[in-house]
């Protein structure tokens, strides 16, 4: 009860200043701008890559495998990514919860930036053999240990700053810049992918990668001239305080709310599988399974990552008025409901259909459950572990199910001979996860 007094108190002392009229001050809107810029970065490094596992690294990077191989060990690199997240999670978290955001978040968009442009400089498999996927994998651990924390670090400064009936929309912006993210990453593809094939696997490719390297200037100049409120020196200091005399922010989540990591880690799964399946999977099934022109699947790619952005906002609007718990669960039912008709429409490979069938999964389910993420996920834990508790719940997650989801769904796809029954299931078993931790977890959160 103290524990949670003490939080209380906390998080009444950060938004005391912009209580009167429930909207961010000056410095808040700062740092929601350099969080959200943040955010685009991460997805559009990631989505990028997505992007790319099923239109070129298969065949750059490994086309000594067959069609089909290739694929999956590109999905498999791309799943490689995830298993350095949770590191990157503990460590940059830990920066963030004892020594403040703004160096962790630097610190982030450094890791992903680089790894991203270094993507866009490698050698093929046919210039340097073997050693070009092993460069791959390692860029890919390096931008997984950056992105491990960049979310959650976003969520985590824009739920401290936002008035207490408006966190649910304003923690969902940084979750609709990830859609701005994957929206980006597939124009760049699609301008790129109306070029010859020879063209585009010659020098072209190259070109959505190294143009990371222009919006890590923008982050990072947005962010070294952040001005950090009263509010944020004070939490820095609280933090130095803490340094000899708490334990670390990892020691005090795991054993003061194994629960609230534990239902928040598995109420992600249902977002994750379904997220990951729209910006990784379904490119690749619309184009290699169904024989889509590559054009004609960034086309739908793009048009449901618009419906995604706005459903993500008008979500976390819902979310203020009726509670991020039920926003979050009606994301859930809705992959429920959509997971076999989205398919169906895949099939007619009809760009209209298919833009409606996976407009659909990204404005209700994707953006239900991206809108009422946030907040319920910054609920669940105290002001002075909350960046660890988000990151855990997030990344944790992320190793077991965001990343290995491209590599499962294809594998799924290529056992039943090419139809997506199995891959339907999965999602549909995922989102059934996330409905009852939902439930459970919001018992817990230490926030009304």
């Amino acid at each position: 009860m103290s524990e949670f007094n003490s939080s209380l108190a906390e998080t009444k002392l950060v938004m005391s200043s912009d209580m009167a009229d429930q909207s961010l001050s000056p410095n808040a809107r700062r740092a929601v701008v350099a969080s959200t810029v943040g955010t685009v970065i991460e997805w559009y490094d990631y989505a990028i890559y997505g992007a790319a596992s099923g239109l070129v690294i298969n065949k750059l990077f490994f086309s000594s495998l067959s069609p089909a191989a290739g694929v999956l060990a590109a999905f498999a690199t791309f799943a490689v990514g995830f298993f350095v997240r949770p590191l990157g999670g503990i460590g940059i978290a830990h920066i963030g919860d004892r020594f403040g955001r703004k160096p962790a978040l630097m610190l982030t968009i450094i890791l992903m930036a680089a790894a991203t442009v270094g993507m866009g400089l490698l050698p093929t498999y046919q210039q340097v053999g073997l050693l070009a996927p092993i460069l791959l994998v390692f860029l890919r651990l390096v931008q997984g240990l950056g992105a491990g924390a960049e979310l959650a670090g976003a969520i985590t400064i824009v739920a401290e700053y936002a008035p207490p009936n408006r966190r649910c929309f304003y923690t969902a912006i940084p979750s609709a810049a990830t859609v701005i993210g994957i929206l980006m990453a597939s124009l760049a593809f699609l301008t790129v992918s109306y070029v010859p094939e020879e063209t585009l696997l010659g020098w072209a490719w190259r070109i959505p990668f190294l143009f990371s390297g222009v919006l890590f200037l923008v982050a990072v100049y947005i962010r070294q001239h952040l001005n950090e409120t009263p509010e944020y020196v004070e939490a820095m200091e609280k933090a130095k305080m803490r340094r000899e005399s708490q334990a670390v922010p990892i020691g005090e989540l795991f054993r003061k709310s194994p629960r609230e990591l534990l239902f928040g880690f598995l109420s992600v799964t249902g977002h994750n599988a379904n997220a990951y399946i729209l910006s990784a999977f379904a490119l690749s099934y619309m184009t290699n399974t169904l024989g889509m022109a590559r054009s004609d699947g960034l086309i739908v790619v793009v048009i449901s990552s618009i419906c995604g952005f706005f459903g993500v906002l008008l979500f976390g609007r819902l979310a203020d008025r009726i509670g991020s718990a039920q926003v979050y669960m009606i994301g859930a039912a809705a992959v429920i409901i959509l997971a076999f008709p989205m398919f169906a429409l895949f099939e007619t490979k009809n760009v209209l259909y298919c833009a409606i069938g996976m407009g659909l999964c990204y404005t209700i389910g994707y953006g239900a459950m991206a809108g009422g993420q946030g907040a319920f996920l910054a609920n669940l834990f105290p002001t002075k572990y909350r960046f660890t508790g988000i990151a855990m719940s997030r990344e944790l997650s992320g190793l077991a199910l965001a990343g290995p989801t491209p590599f499962i769904a294809a594998s799924l796809v290529e056992y039943s001979n090419g139809k997506p029954t199995l891959v339907a299931i999965y999602l549909i078993v995922c989102s059934i996860v996330t409905i009852a931790a939902v439930l459970a977890g919001r018992r817990l959160s230490v926030h009304t």
